[in-house]
């Protein structure tokens, strides 16, 4: 018997389950990252962050220089930089790029937006949008200029060419009751806004006296008769219209678009 049980384990006999190696255990050992390598590692990525950190804030690559302005019209570049206020020689990553786009906006209602930009290595750039005149307000000597959103946004000495004047002339107006100044202020920007190109440079006066009454003075003597600022783009092409069929006509109205007229020579 014992002859044949030795015979057996010889041609193959399957061993118990909790004799067999651990093909887990073989795996785990394969692939195991040795502690000393995953220090070394560590201690790698420890030591770039620093080098980045102590690149940005401690040393004296990336620090801001100089400032460039650009876009500005009325404004000029050093009373941009001026409020600006950029912190020369600060951290170039450290600088408060919207507390700077704050303190123009609030300083300098002319500028409409801005843009503060970091140019790397050394820059600081501040990148202006300007407001742009679309009426007048006279206010004595001098003139208020309003914007194409109705925003007031500065007093000048002389009036700027091209841009007609508003006269708000609504005292005796019923309509005073719903639509205050500045709504109608804002009815009347939008009639400018909606006006022709050819039309828009001839204008000189855009007149006001109640909400469904804008009348548009032009060079020549002409004048228009808008009426309400509703309906805008047609009274737009029926005035255009108008104005080849009838070119020697001093006033025109185009309050009713489905029924405009023209008058006088």
């Amino acid at each position: 018997m014992a002859a044949g049980s030795t015979t057996a384990e010889k041609s193959g006999a399957k061993r118990p389950k909790s004799e067999r190696p651990s093909r887990t255990g073989t795996r785990n050992q394969r692939f195991r990252v040795p502690a000393p390598r995953v220090l070394l590692v560590v201690l790698g990525v420890v030591a770039l962050t620093a080098g980045v950190i102590w690149a940005l804030y401690g040393s004296t690559w990336f620090r801001v220089e100089r400032v460039k302005t650009s876009g500005t019209g009325v404004l000029t570049p050093g009373e941009v930089e001026a409020v600006a206020a950029v912190p020369t020689g600060a951290p170039l990553v450290s600088v408060d790029t919207e507390a700077i786009e704050a303190r123009l906006r609030q300083a300098l209602p002319r500028i409409e937006s801005v843009d503060v930009v970091r140019s790397w290595p050394h820059g600081i750039g501040l990148k202006v949008t300007e407001r742009k005149p679309v009426l007048l307000l006279e206010k004595g000597t001098k003139f208020i200029e309003v914007d194409a959103t109705g925003v007031r946004f500065a007093t000048v000495d002389t009036a700027p060419k091209g841009v007609p004047r508003l006269v708000l002339d609504a005292s005796a107006s019923p309509s005073l009751r719903r639509f205050d100044a500045d709504r109608l202020m804002k009815e009347a920007v939008r009639v400018r806004g909606e006006l022709p190109d050819e039309i828009a440079r001839n204008a000189r006066v855009v007149r006001v006296t109640s909400y469904d009454s804008v009348t548009l003075e032009l060079t020549g003597g002409r004048s228009v008769f808008w009426g309400s600022a509703e309906h805008g783009p047609v009274k737009a092409r029926v005035l255009t219209a108008l104005m080849k069929a009838s070119p020697k006509a001093g006033h025109f109205d185009v309050s009713a678009p489905t029924a405009p007229a023209s008058s006088g020579s």
